[in-house]
């Protein structure tokens, strides 16, 4: 059975399978947000904000709640969407403002021109940039070093 849940600020409903998780209707709404490390709870690219309805949630798990720690922009109605899991009614999530740096495809691009939103680092929502400053390159060397480093990471923690 599906239930509804709502999406902020973008005033949208959808719908999302009982049990499934709430990344799974963003994707589905082609919301800019990515699923870095595969679903596996381990990067920051689909933190969320639960507005209303954390009791209509699956309960945190260990690896939810140690990647949210590390999480700078983490509050306590924090969530990674890949692991929460819709059991109920009444769910209104929000998004953290800002793209994560492995969202860019032409990072070499930016270099000179200001940034539009806060550059987040994809696995502790780190501020890299913040929105409206000049982006120089060294910060695009910066950039990219993280966006290695990241793959790295990730790669290592893939399960065989």
């Amino acid at each position: 059975m599906a239930k509804t849940i709502k999406l902020e600020p973008i005033n949208q409903e959808t719908s999302v399978q009982t049990n499934a998780n709430i990344l799974s209707a963003l994707l589905a709404n082609e919301l800019d947000i990515l699923p870095e490390c595969g679903g596996r709870g381990m990067c920051a690219t689909c933190h969320i904000y639960v507005k209303n309805g954390m009791e209509s949630l699956s309960p945190l798990s260990r690896r939810e709640k140690r990647t949210l720690e590390v999480i700078t922009q983490a509050q306590p109605n924090s969530r990674l969407a890949c692991q929460a899991l819709v059991v109920g009614e009444g769910v209104v999530v929000e998004m953290p403002s800002g793209t994560y740096v492995n969202a860019i495809d032409d990072i070499e691009a930016l270099i000179g021109r200001r940034a539009e939103k806060d550059i987040l680092h994809p696995l502790n929502g780190k501020v890299l940039v913040e929105a409206g400053k000049l982006i120089t390159r060294s910060m695009i060397t910066q950039l990219q070093d993280t966006c290695t480093a990241t793959e790295k990471y990730l790669a290592q923690t893939r399960e065989p």
